[in-house]
């Protein structure tokens, strides 16, 4: 993602600047601009494998055929692939093979295309026409880890940070853990709305007692 980014932005935090500018009237009830849609992938890597491939074959059967023009004969594996082409029955194990992969294939070219991918990015909510802001799935648990480790009584956090769902899971030492957890809820339902994030997750929040040691 291109952009210019505020180097005073906290870690974790993505910007983007995105002309032309979200129209007037294209605004939610609250006077803030609509949700921003998850950020899509550049898929570079899988574009450029599936050039680099087209390229060689291509290249390859180009200059089979320059060569026949110029008077000399077709290379022996173009020969043999006609050969084949020509007299292999279309039940043919390894033609079967060929084509299940050609469609698997197509099928995950196909994949690519059409889904953003990017998931460990958490589209925030745009306050600003043209500016668009994500937070990275890792900040966005680390915030809610640290503020759960000051609520009294709780020993140790895991934080699983998905999509649409935020999985806490304490260990508590000391007081009821349904104090524990009621105290959880509140002050991770407070950091949850305080990261800004266009669609919050749920909370699921578990408390537990520590293991015994032996």
């Amino acid at each position: 993602m291109s952009g210019p980014r505020d180097t005073e932005e906290p870690a974790g935090t993505v910007l983007e600047q995105t002309p032309p500018p979200v129209p007037e009237g294209a605004r939610a009830a609250d006077g803030t601009a609509d949700r921003p849609r998850r950020f899509w992938s550049a898929r570079r890597v899988p574009a450029g494998l599936l050039a680099l491939l087209t390229l060689l074959v291509a290249g390859a059967f180009l200059y089979d055929l320059a060569a026949v023009r110029a008077g000399r004969p077709a290379m022996s594996w173009r020969r043999e692939l006609t050969r084949n082409l020509a007299e292999r029955p279309l039940d043919d194990t390894w033609v079967l093979v060929g084509a299940g992969v050609a469609a698997a294939l197509g099928l995950w070219l196909l994949l690519l295309a059409l889904t953003p991918g990017l998931r460990s990015l958490l589209p925030m909510g745009r306050t600003r026409p043209g500016v668009r802001a994500a937070l990275h799935r890792a900040a966005a648990a680390t915030v809610l880890r640290d503020r759960a480790m000051e609520v009294a009584g709780v020993q140790s956090v895991r934080v699983r940070m998905r999509r649409t769902k935020a999985d806490v899971r304490a260990v508590s030492h000391f007081r009821g853990l349904d104090e524990v957890r009621a105290d959880l809820d509140r002050v991770l339902g407070d950091a949850v709305r305080g990261l800004g994030l266009a669609r919050p997750p749920a909370l699921s929040v578990h408390v537990r007692r520590p293991g015994r040691k032996g």
